[in-house]
């Protein structure tokens, strides 16, 4: 099989792309605007990179697509700030970009994978969302927050209808908050950089205050990332036609903890666990700060996201294995053992 995986660079993409190598005959093509999460893939055989952006390298997309069994678009702007801070950059990216994408999978008959969210539920009322019936519920025009929401959305409509009129073969994935290694830049100073993981760990290593949005009442189910990539590859080998034209929320409902909880909990390990840093750690303060002074006016929050697992478990077989403590311990250890800690980059991935 040849996979196409744009965005090859990011979370997903380079654990994606390290599992593949590491566990099938595939031939991987790939592109992204930087390659520092790839260094154990560069030099592989099978592994065929282009430094470049998909926005401007149209006829190597063109020609990739068509030589591809599987396009995998996972390049997209994920980070909440940047959400109200350049939403229009968000839109440009997450929709537009990508439904140039599709568009070609659907001319060229190629069966794409699409990477959906966790965010599209919005502001759902429902305890556990499902694929195919929960609603989904965003907030006013003017948070802007919610154009990513609605950006990934609409994607999800586009691929979904040209799958039922069009003949387009698909699959879509929805990831609920997956973390791990490589998830992002620790030493990005500026809040909201990062997603919340690494936003923490980041204030610990700054010797900062931790910024709890709302007190950090609000509940997430943690993925850790070897979990959602056994997902995608068994979405992507299709075993039986399992996968085809199918949603699949892919996250661990039962490691629904707040992020109040997820930050109290960094501390305590980096205080127990990584004595190089437990000063840091034991100085740090948690500090309630409003969503409106801490991201924009443009920003409003979700209670709840809890997702239903059922269809990946009857559909893929799969169910998620490491519980959370065993991986932000993990974690951790990636961004905070001697000779793992991530040195800056200096360009955002796709």
């Amino acid at each position: 099989m040849h996979i196409l995986i744009l965005g090859a660079n990011g979370f997903i993409g380079s654990h994606l792309s390290d599992a593949i190598l590491a566990a099938t005959d595939w031939q991987i093509y790939a592109m992204d605007l930087a390659q520092d999460k790839l260094a154990a893939c560069l030099s592989h055989a099978r592994f065929h990179f282009a430094l470049g952006d998909m926005t401007k390298q149209k006829d190597w997309i063109d020609q990739h697509i068509k030589k591809c069994d599987v396009i995998l678009p996972l390049a997209a702007v994920a980070t909440p700030a940047l959400y109200v801070q350049d939403p229009l950059r968000v839109f440009e990216l997450d929709f537009e970009a990508n439904l140039d994408i599709v568009r070609l999978c659907a001319k060229h008959k190629k069966r794409v994978i699409f990477p959906s969210t966790s965010e599209v539920y919005g502001m759902c009322p429902d305890m556990e969302f499902d694929e195919e019936k929960s609603h989904l519920v965003t907030g006013p025009i003017s948070k802007e927050r919610w154009i990513y929401s609605t950006s990934k959305q609409l994607m999800d409509r586009i691929i979904y209808a040209m799958g039922k009129h069009n003949g387009l073969s698909y699959s879509l994935f929805r990831p609920f908050n997956w973390y791990g290694p490589r998830l992002d830049n620790v030493f990005n100073p500026k809040p909201g950089g990062s997603r919340v993981l690494t936003q923490f760990i980041g204030n610990i290593l700054r010797g900062e205050n931790i910024n709890l949005v709302g007190g950090g009442a609000q509940q997430r189910c943690f993925t850790y990332v070897s979990d959602g990539i056994d997902a995608m590859m068994r979405i992507i080998e299709n075993k039986d036609d399992c996968a085809q034209n199918k949603i699949f929320n892919i996250g661990n409902p039962i490691e629904n903890i707040s992020i109040r909880q997820l930050a109290e909990t960094l501390v305590h390990f980096i205080t127990q666990y990584y004595p190089k840093y437990s000063d840091q750690a034991k100085a740090v303060k948690l500090t309630d700060v409003d969503g409106k002074s801490y991201f924009g006016e443009g920003y409003q929050d979700i209670s709840l996201r809890v997702p239903s697992i059922q269809r990946a478990r009857e559909s893929l077989g799969w169910a998620p294995q490491v519980n959370i403590a065993t991986g932000l311990r993990k974690t951790l250890d990636f961004y905070l053992e001697p000779g793992t800690v991530c040195e800056p980059v200096q360009r955002e991935s796709a």
